[in-house]
Order: C-alpha cells, then sequence, then structure tokens
C-alpha cells in the first residue's frame, strides 16, 4: 500500500490498525501494574485500590475519547501540542510540548538504567557492568526509532503482545488459584475482607485520603495511553484505526487493571511486607507472589523477563514520543525548523538525533551527580498530568468552537462520550491529583520543604515555559469563532 503523508511530505502514514490497537493495549501495561500495584493495596486496602484505579481509569477514558475525536478530525503527529496551539493559545501548546518531550526524555534515560538493573537479575549478565547494558539498550532503541514508523509499530505490537499474555495467564491463575484450584484450598473473599477491612483509613476522611494517595500511583500507571494521539499521524488509515484503539481503553482498565488488583488482593494480605517492597526485587512483585502461590518454580526469573520487556518497551515509546513531538513543534514554528527534516523513510532524524543526545547527557548526569537528576526528575514529575488537562482543555475549546462557528457534529468521524461532562470531569479530576501529589503534608500536617520542592517543582518549570512564550510572542487566547477548523491549516500563523 502507497504511503500517504502527514502534515508535509516527510513523515509516513506507515502504522496499521494493529499496530495502533496494541499500542493501545500495551501503552499503560508496564511496571505501574507489575510491581507498584502491590503497593496501592498496602497503602489503601485491596477495594480501595481497586476504587482508585477504577476512578482514574474512567478519567483516562473521557481523555482518550476527547483525544480521539481530535485526532480523527485532524490526525498528526505530537497531536495535543498541536491542539493546544490551535484551539486555546501557541504559548500553551508551546509549554506542552516542551514539557512532554522534557519529560519522556527523562523516562528513555531512566528506562535504560533500570533495564540494565533489570537484566543484571540472571547472574551470566553480571560479566558486563551496568552502564555497558545501559548503552547497549540505548542503541538498540535508537536503531528501532531510526529505520521506519513501521519498524517502531512492529517492535511496539510483540513488546505489548508479550505484555498482553502475561497479564491474561496471571488472570486465570489467580482465579483458580483463588477457588482452590491451583495452589491450595478455596481463599475466597477471605483475604480480601481480612485486618481492617478492603478500605484502609479508620474513617471516611482516612478512607478517602488512602484513596487520594493511590490516585497518584494509578495515575503513573496510566501515563503513556495518550501515545494513541501522537500516533494517529502516522496511521494508515486513522479515521477507523484511531476510535477503534480508543474504545478498547475501557475494556483493557477493566481487565487488565482493575481484575488484576482483584486478584491480587484476593490472595495476597494488605498487610504482607511483600506488597511494600518497590521495584528493586523482582522477589516483591505481586505478579511474582501469585505465581508462586500457584507452584510456579521460575515466576521471579518469567517475571524479571516481562519486566525488561516493559522497561524497553517504555523506553522505545518514549523515543518515539519526544522524537515525534519535537518534530510537531518544529512543523507549528514552536522549534526550530531544522527538527522538521526527515528521512527517505519518513523518520525526523535530526529530532531523533538532538533527543539522543540530550538522553546520553542525562544519563550522564545521574551517573556524575545523583542530586542534580533528583531535581531534573523532580521538574518532569507532573508533566503527564499536566498533558492531560491540556487535552481536557483542547477537547472543550475544540467542540465550543464547532458550536459557535455553527459546524455540524455529526461531520466528526469519532464523537467522544458524554461532552461535555467528559473534558471537564477529566480536567478537574487531574488538577485535583495534581494538588494533591504530596498527600503526606495533608495527611498529616508536616511540612517538609525540600519534599514539596521536589513534589511541585513540575508546575513552576511548566509555567516558566508558558510565560517565556507568552511575554516573547505576546499571544493571546484564541476566541472561539477565530479557531480555524480547517483540515488543511498552515499553523506558521502563530508564530
Amino acid at each position: 500500500m502507497e504511503n500517504k503523508s502527514s502534515q508535509d511530505a516527510g513523515i509516513q502514514r506507515g502504522l496499521k490498525d494493529r499496530h495502533i490497537s496494541m499500542i493501545a493495549i500495551g501503552g499503560c501495561i508496564g511496571t505501574g501494574l507489575f510491581v507498584t500495584s502491590g503497593g496501592a493495596i498496602h497503602d489503601a486496602g485491596p477495594l480501595g485500590a481497586l476504587l482508585a484505579y477504577a476512578i482514574i481509569g474512567i478519567m483516562v477514558f473521557f481523555l482518550m475519547t476527547s483525544l480521539g475525536e481530535m485526532a480523527t478530525y485532524l490526525p498528526v503527529s505530537g497531536s495535543f501540542s498541536t491542539y493546544a496551539t490551535r484551539f486555546v493559545d501557541p504559548s500553551l501548546g508551546f509549554a506542552l510540548g516542551w514539557n512532554y518531550w522534557f519529560n519522556w526524555v527523562i523516562t528513555v534515560a531512566a528506562d535504560v538504567t533500570i533495564a540494565a538493573q533489570v537484566i543484571q537479575y540472571w547472574s551470566p549478565m553480571k560479566g558486563m557492568p551496568a552502564w555497558g547494558w545501559s548503552i547497549l539498550f540505548l542503541l538498540i532503541i535508537f536503531a528501532l526509532n531510526s529505520l521506519s514508523v513501521r519498524v517502531y509499530g512492529e517492535s511496539e505490537y510483540w513488546f505489548a503482545l508479550i505484555k498482553v499474555v502475561t497479564v491474561i495467564v496471571f488472570i486465570i491463575i489467580g482465579i483458580l488459584t483463588i477457588l482452590g484450584i491451583m495452589g491450595g484450598k478455596f481463599i475466597g473473599f477471605e483475604t480480601f475482607n481480612s485486618g481492617e477491612g478492603p478500605i484502609l483509613g479508620g474513617s471516611l476522611g482516612g478512607s478517602l485520603l488512602s484513596i487520594l494517595g493511590v490516585f497518584l500511583i494509578a495515575g503513573f500507571s496510566f501515563q503513556g495511553t495518550e501515545l494513541i494521539g501522537i500516533t494517529a499521524g502516522e496511521s494508515e488509515n486513522p479515521e477507523r484505526a484511531v476510535p477503534k484503539a480508543i474504545k478498547q481503553v475501557f475494556w483493557r482498565i477493566l481487565l487488565f487493571y482493575i481484575l488484576a488488583i482483584f486478584v491480587i488482593g484476593m490472595i495476597i494480605p494488605y498487610t504482607s511486607p511483600a506488597l511494600m517492597g518497590g521495584g528493586d526485587d523482582i522477589a516483591t512483585s505481586p505478579f511474582t507472589l501469585v505465581f508462586k502461590n500457584a507452584g510456579l518454580a521460575f515466576a521471579a526469573s518469567f517475571m524479571n523477563a516481562v519486566i525488561l520487556t516493559s522497561v524497553l518497551s517504555a523506553g522505545n515509546s518514549g523515543m518515539y514520543a519526544s522524537t515525534r513531538m519535537l518534530y510537531s513543534m518544529s512543523k507549528d514554528k514552536l522549534a526550530s525548523d531544522v527538527f522538521g527534516k526527515t528521512s527517505k523513510s519518513g523518520v525526523p532524524f535530526i529530532a531523533l538525533l538532538a533527543t539522543g543526545i540530550v538522553v546520553v547527557a542525562i544519563f550522564l548526569l545521574q551517573k556524575l551527580s545523583g542530586g542534580a537528576y533528583e531535581y531534573i526528575v523532580a521538574a518532569s514529575g507532573m508533566t503527564g498530568f499536566i498533558a492531560w488537562v491540556g487535552i481536557a482543555i483542547s477537547h472543550y475549546r475544540f467542540r465550543r468552537a464547532f458550536k459557535v462557528q455553527n459546524y455540524n457534529k455529526h461531520e466528526l468521524k469519532y464523537k467522544a462520550k458524554w461532552f461535555p461532562f467528559g473534558p471537564i470531569f477529566a480536567g478537574v479530576l487531574c488538577v485535583i491529583v495534581i494538588i494533591g501529589q504530596d498527600v503526606d503534608f495533608i495527611k498529616t500536617g508536616n511540612f517538609d520543604f525540600n519534599r514539596f520542592l521536589i513534589t511541585y517543582m513540575g508546575i513552576p518549570v511548566f509555567l516558566a515555559f508558558f510565560i517565556y512564550h507568552k511575554l516573547r510572542y505576546r499571544t493571546k487566547k484564541i476566541p472561539l469563532k477565530d479557531v480555524d477548523l480547517r483540515q488543511d491549516m498552515d499553523m506558521s500563523q502563530f508564530k
């Protein structure tokens, strides 16, 4: 099939429907589910964790329907920066784009470091130093992104398939364990209701704070789902592929997160010290513990391989997302024109090279100065939530402009559910999560300035980008009647 261009003659529509669908399914399955979900159950109890993940899951579903509506109407690479620039204010698009790029660059550097630690779980792999593995993984990720978008899509398809199969097998084995068919006697709801009960906190207020604390874990776990919008610009048929992928968001959240957390809460007591283990020891992954309960001796080694795949998948997607965001900002005149150049295979190679160089610089900084790296990570800590707020605002403005300019919403190939409730609910809940980041202060009232600074540093960084662009270009919020809803619009007017 002949490749079609998107945004210019450079990037190519090389992603098939199955690529988009699997990226949608696998986008939020990673260490957030495989490892940190145990900590969520420990902090809020099994039912508290379920409620938190369900609420954030509903929020993400509305966000993805909002993004899906805009992405099918205007399928561009690096989508939500463009949508904010076009439907709200160019300064908002500038701040969202650069923050999102910065966040993924840091994520890639962190992922290659984590991957090196994960692979050294196997003794024969300790012959090479950790930094050597990091460099090797970075080269692999760079290579996968430098060939063509179809190579990226194919690699993500198989990475995601491994994760999906793992979760399905886990749920089946977990249910058989609960029923007493594998791993001993019938468990039922005995473990789920043990101790203080299924929700921790001791009172209504305490329970709500416990659930708020898990909102943060759940939110970070789901980040990456917005990649669906970024891939729309390189989909062979975005009007068909994006809605299909969006519709799967609800089901993957229900199946992969809600059912998996339910299984963990039914089998492992929330008081178990193993659930507090974090990501340093694969033996503390709740998936590993459930597999071991079922009598699978190879559980730790198997889950280590799956987590390695997940980390490399996240790094691969991070390199893709940051490169496309830089490319998109170049086309929107929010970054240098040089980043808009593409190779014969449609890869924004200068944007990719620049992103790779910055990843290496951050990786070296992490090795040389852990304290400085901590603050850099903190500066990007809220980027995902801020990007989600930007998506909600952009969609709300997009729809309102559609109405003000007397466009017929039936012209939309895909319509978001429950507008305007969806974007308003999602935007407000994202703001609540952002404000509630320092949940320890809310619970105890003990103020720690250093913790506060690291927790909320992402907000002033975002505002610095926004104010810089606002002061330099004197941009204003675009009136609804002047929002250009043409699908062939020249973005250079926003400079």
